[in-house]
């Protein structure tokens, strides 16, 4: 297993065409291998428009069996050109249960296993427990060709204990695929620089390499619209910043050195210093 590989975030807008939205990402995840990327990771719900902004049953239809014929045809490509691919999409189980979920898959087109978003979010224009059901999968690992990695959705990466669980089971590097941008009722705020600011820290509290990716672009609902900023972005253990993008389609890459996991995390010792003991009042919905 290779200490340093290079990783790449696919920043792309979406359109209504399922397939075009598709093609496109199989356009820039063969652009991204052939300029050295070894692991590739797609935006939330990647081959769909944002369907949190309105209510409706149709969206409903999006939805597909994970894994399926669309997450297979990135297996295929992940063989063919021997790269790890991480592919977030709108799953269906039954009808009436439908996950906000990741797939991802190995140099040779192995089906690794998905996650689902455990942490689902309501508010103006983000919708989304209307339509997905909470995760069930746990906070599980992927044990690549090219190291141990973990995915979380969009909502997930506020959440420290998430970053915490991923590295405790071995990830040194978390993967967050999102969809965020505008917010309706403040729409003189962005959120971008927190966005930034408290998922890199994730890595600094826990000596992990952190890469998220957003998509860009304005969409259109029923009576609305939402701009999504973009911004994608790799950090270091450290907190520090190593590539970013700006609120255009592009590709995001770094060099990723494991090594420097270990580096950090025999520094800092947040892991070792922890007090289990004292924390049971976090697994409280509201202490009194």
């Amino acid at each position: 297993m290779p200490n340093t590989v290079k990783i790449a975030l696919i920043q792309a807008a979406c359109v209504e065409n399922v397939e075009q939205n598709i093609l496109d990402s199989i356009a820039k995840v063969k652009e991204a291998a052939q300029n050295g990327a070894k692991i590739i990771c797609l935006q939330e719900l990647f081959n769909t428009l944002y369907i949190g902004q309105d209510v409706d049953v149709a969206y409903y239809d999006y939805a597909e069996v994970l894994p399926g014929k669309t997450s297979d045809r990135f297996g295929a490509l992940s063989k063919e050109l021997g790269i790890v691919t991480i592919v977030p999409m709108y799953e269906f189980v039954k009808p009436g249960i439908y996950f906000n979920s990741v797939v991802v898959y190995d140099t040779d087109g192995t089906y690794l296993g998905k996650y689902r978003k455990n942490h689902i979010p309501d508010g103006p224009q983000y919708l989304e427990k209307y339509y997905f059901t909470p995760g069930n999968t746990g906070y599980n690992i992927f044990e690549t060709k090219f190291g141990k990695i973990a995915v979380g959705i969009c909502w997930d990466e506020w959440f420290p204990e998430v970053a915490r669980i991923f590295a405790l089971q071995g990830a040194q590097l978390i993967f967050y695929p999102s969809a965020i941008g505008s917010e309706p009722d403040r729409p003189d705020i962005s959120t971008s620089k927190a966005w930034e600011k408290v998922i890199s820290s994730h890595g600094i509290c826990n000596s992990v390499y952190i890469a998220a990716v957003n998509r860009v672009g304005t969409e259109q609902g029923k009576n609305s619209e939402m701009t999504f900023y973009g911004s994608s972005f790799i950090s270091n253990p450290y907190g520090d910043i190593m590539a970013k993008g700006g609120t255009e389609e592009e590709i995001i890459y770094a060099d990723v050195d494991f090594s420097i996991c270990k580096e950090a995390a025999d520094l800092l010792q947040f892991h070792r210093d922890r007090r289990v003991d004292t924390y049971k009042p976090v697994l409280k919905m509201v202490i009194e």
